[in-house]
Formats: C-alpha cells, structure tokens, sequence
C-alpha cells in the first residue's frame, strides 16, 4: 500500500491544533479584559475613583464591544476569519499595551483616556468570538462542536487561573501599570503565531483527505471562507445584511438563546469586573491573596466547561437530539450557579471560596451558547449570526459592572450584587425550557 493511501486510510488531527490555537488567543483575549479588575483596587486609589466611575470605565469596554458585534460579525463573512482575527489581536493587544501609560497624564485626563484605550480595546476584540464560532463550525463536525464550543468558551476561566495570580503578583511587587505593558506585547507576539498556524480546512497545508471528508461529511462548513456571496459589498449587501439580521431577530428559538446568553454574560462580567474587589472589600483579602484566591473558582469553571461539552457531545453520540443534548447541561448548570447567593450567609473565606468554586463549575458547566450557535447559524451568515448573538451576550458587559456599581453605592455591600448575578442565571434556566423549543439551524427565506 502506497504511502498516500496510508495517510488518506488514518484522518489527520488538524483540527486540534487549531481548536488549542483557539483556546490559547481566547485565554489572552479574556486575560487581557480582566486587567483593569485585578488593577483596579491600585488604580482607584490612585486615581480616586468612587465605585460608580469603576462602573463606568470597567464598562467602557462592553460599550465598544457590542457596538461593534453586528460589523465585526459582516467583515468575518466578508474577509474569513483567519485576516480579521489576526487584526483584531494585534489591536487588542496594541491598546492593552497603552493602558499602562495613562499616568503620565493628570487625573482627569487619565481617567479619559483611559475609558477610551479600554473602549478601543472592545472595539478591537470584537470579531473575536463570532469568529471562534465560525472557526468551529468550519472545522468540526456536528457531533464534536459541543466539547470544542465548550474548550474554547472555558478559556475564560483559565485564564482566570494562568493570569489573575501572575498580575496580582505584578501588580504587588512592580505597579498596576506594568500588568497592561506585559499584557498587551504577549498578544502582539501571539498575531504572528496565529498568521502561521490557521488557515480554513481546505487551504491548510498539514490537513489530509480523511480528516477533510470526516470534517464535511459530519456537518462541518468546510467551504464556508470559499464561498462568498456575489453581493459581497455595496448597497445590495447592506440590504442583505438588515433583511438577514431581521429574520434572525423573528426567530423565537434565537431570542430565547440570546436571553440566555444575556444572563449567563452577567455572571461573566461580575467574574471579569468585581469579583477580585468583592475578595478585597467585602471580605478583607490582600490584592495579592485576592489574586490567587480568585484563581480557585476560575479553576472550576475551567473544570465544568470542558465537562459540560462532553456531556452535550456524549448524549449527540448515543442518539440523544440536538435540543435534549445542548439544553440537559446548560439547565442543569444554570441551576447550580444560583448557589453563589449563599455567600451572603456565611463569614468563613474558605466557605465564600468553596460557594463560588460550586457556581462557577455549574456557569462553565452551562455555558454552551456558542454550540448552540454553531447549530443553528444559517450557513451563509456564520459570522453575522454570531455577532448578533454576541451582541445580546455583551450587553451584559455594560449592565452588569453599573449596576453593581449603583447596588454598591446604595447600600455599601456586594449582598445585593450577588442576588442579582444569582437571579440572573435563574433567567437563563426559564428562557432555555419556556422560550427555546426544538434547536436546529435556521434556513433563511430569500430576499
């Protein structure tokens, strides 16, 4: 038997390296959002910030973020991801990297420039998860995209764990300043790895012809990045663009799957955003403990990410349908992380550490959004879908750090913010059962 008939007999594992690439960008990605809550206790005291301005500027991203979703998500289809991702984290990065010198400024024009670099920094990392979405429904087939959803969504939390202790111990022993220089030139070296490693699966120079028909053959969109549509540009796209948007914004399974999204964002944000000074303020931890401690949680989340995709993958294979399969894990996880309510009735800091570690394992265990999406995105607007979804999600990045913001100023304690969060997560368990019915891919009407 000839070589080439071996290599064609056993599939190639292409697929995972570009999978870990995605989980890799998607770590720094969610690392490089979370600077400023492991900065912010040094940078409010040094800039003399109220909780309410913290709000504001810790949402100053999410405002840039979900603005941006709707075009991010066109460009993606327009240009394919592998150009558009690689732009966007070199800017990301380039922004995170001038963040670190606002002080070189006064207060108060620190304080904007700032809110802008981080605006920016939403700006620019925008295309990053419909782009995630479209790389795996590229890449896997139906029956695998719950684990690779799964792995590259949990990234979040390792980033948690990798990065909130070495920017604690940034932050302690050299300034807050240098969390965003380190931050922003590690993502700039990552472009040029990323340029050389992706590519779409029917251009990848180390994918074999097994691993291509098992890909396409299980429901992959392999062809997606060589098939543009003729109206690519001009005024008849723009018209496409709003009268797809449209059919999507009709739909009631996606609404529900947007809600859902929406509520399972807010315990994201709350992670992002207030949980380290929640460590620090309300139950009297070091900057450098609170790093750490925070890692513990994240640790979990990790953990039930991964767990939640296999499950949802492992109910596909033994015949189980989509809609059983995806909602099983995110209800039952949605569930668990309403116990982080339980934190307001204890004292002990190992026992606040354990709640969380239990709510953020049943979050990551229930954060299967975008498997849903790569289920039910029409084949030709991959991207634009999954930007719409992430618009809805994001917005959470904006509502959740003000109102906790406002719940802090007015009461002076986190006990309101995590019955919110909690609640929250409670929502996401009724919009899957009562508004989400049957999850299948959308067919678009022609226009």
């Amino acid at each position: 038997m000839s070589a080439s008939a071996k290599e064609n007999i056993k599939p190639s594992h292409v697929r995972y390296l570009i999978l870990f690439m995605l989980f890799i960008v998607t770590t720094v990605n969610y690392a490089d959002r979370a600077t400023l809550s492991i900065a912010g206790t040094s940078m409010k005291a040094e800039l003399g910030l109220d909780p309410v301005m913290m709000g504001y500027i810790f949402s100053a991203f999410s405002w840039a973020y979900v603005l941006a979703q709707l075009p991010g998500g066109w460009l993606l289809d327009r240009f394919g991801s592998k150009k558009i991702y690689a732009l966007s984290i070199f800017l990301w990065s380039f922004f995170t990297l001038l963040q670190g010198g606002v002080t070189w400024f006064g207060t108060a024009a620190a304080v904007v420039l700032l809110f802008l670099l981080r605006f920016m920094v939403g700006l620019a990392e925008a295309p990053s998860f419909p782009a995630n979405g479209r790389i795996v429904a590229s890449w896997f087939p139906t029956a695998e995209r719950g684990t690779a959803s799964a792995i590259f969504n949990s990234a979040q939390y390792f980033a948690a764990v990798l990065f909130t202790p070495l920017m604690g111990w940034i932050t302690h022993v050299y300034g807050w300043h240098h969390v965003f220089t380190v931050m922003g030139a590690f993502g700039i070296l990552l472009t040029f790895i990323w340029i050389r490693i992706i590519h779409s699966p029917k251009d990848h120079p180390m994918i074999n012809h097994a691993e291509l028909q098992h890909i396409e053959q299980g429901g992959g969109l392999v062809d997606m990045d060589q098939a543009k549509p003729k109206a690519a540009a001009g005024t008849d796209a723009g018209k496409a663009k709003w009268g797809y948007i449209k059919q999507l914004l009709s739909n009631r399974m996606l609404l529900g799957v947007y809600i859902g999204q929406y509520c399972i964002n807010t315990i994201t944000y709350f992670f992002l955003t207030w949980f380290p000074v929640y460590l620090v303020q309300e139950r009297g931890m070091s900057i450098l403990k609170a790093g750490f401690v925070a890692s513990i949680p994240a640790v979990c989340g990790f953990i039930g990410g991964v767990v939640g995709g296999l499950i949802s993958d492992r109910l596909i294979k033994r015949g189980n349908s989509v809609t059983m399969s995806r909602k099983i894990p995110i209800v039952g996880g949605m569930l668990l992380s309403t116990t982080m309510i339980l934190c307001n009735y204890v004292d002990a800091q190992w026992m606040v550490v354990g709640i969380m570690a239990v709510a953020f394992f049943g979050k990551g265990v229930g954060a299967l959004g975008w498997a849903v999406v790569a289920d039910t995105a029409p084949k030709e607007i991959v991207g634009l879908s999954g930007g719409l979804f992430n618009t809805f999600g994001n917005i959470a990045g904006i509502t959740t750090p003000i109102v906790i913001g406002y719940i802090l100023k007015e009461t002076g304690s986190f006990s309101g913010a995590l019955i919110f969060v909690g609640a929250n997560a409670l929502v996401t368990v009724i919009s899957y059962l009562v508004i989400v019915k049957e999850i299948k891919r959308v067919e678009l009407k022609p226009l």
